[in-house]
């Protein structure tokens, strides 16, 4: 299975004074791209948290490449770059008009009840069309 980009088009709310996408959109720029992802896999995680798991960030690495500006559609890549049954590490991608602006990874843990749970063994389906993307 392949996974389409997500785009995003920069809203004018999201630029700073200089009329530069302010930074901390990126993060959510990777939310959009990373939900509408799971989505693909036809298991998001509205499902994923009506059946008790949630899926909260554990750390983020943006690399700012090129500024972006009002309007600019970015195109954002989302990829699989770590995985193991606890947790699983994205690498986006994000370009305007073929050029790299931003690539960053973000890692997620999932919890049941506040504690830790294995995907593999709770979501073995899921664990298993994700281990097998673009394969």
């Amino acid at each position: 299975m392949t996974i389409k980009p997500y785009l995003h088009e920069v809203k004018y709310y999201e630029c700073d004074r200089m009329g530069i996408t302010h930074h901390s959109n990126y993060i959510r720029f990777m939310e959009e791209a990373r939900v509408d992802w799971m989505d693909q896999l036809d298991y998001g995680f509205d499902r994923m948290e009506a059946e008790g798991v949630v899926s909260p960030v554990v750390a983020v690495e943006c690399h700012y490449k090129h500024t972006t500006t009002f309007k600019d559609i970015i195109e954002i890549k989302v990829s699989v770059a770590e995985t193991s049954p606890l947790k699983i590490t994205f690498a986006y991608t994000m370009s305007v008009a073929g050029k790299t602006v931003c690539t960053a990874t973000s890692t997620h843990c999932f919890l049941e009840n506040g504690r830790p749970v294995s995907l593999e063994k709770r979501f073995p389906e899921l664990f298993a069309n994700i281990q097998n993307l673009d394969k």
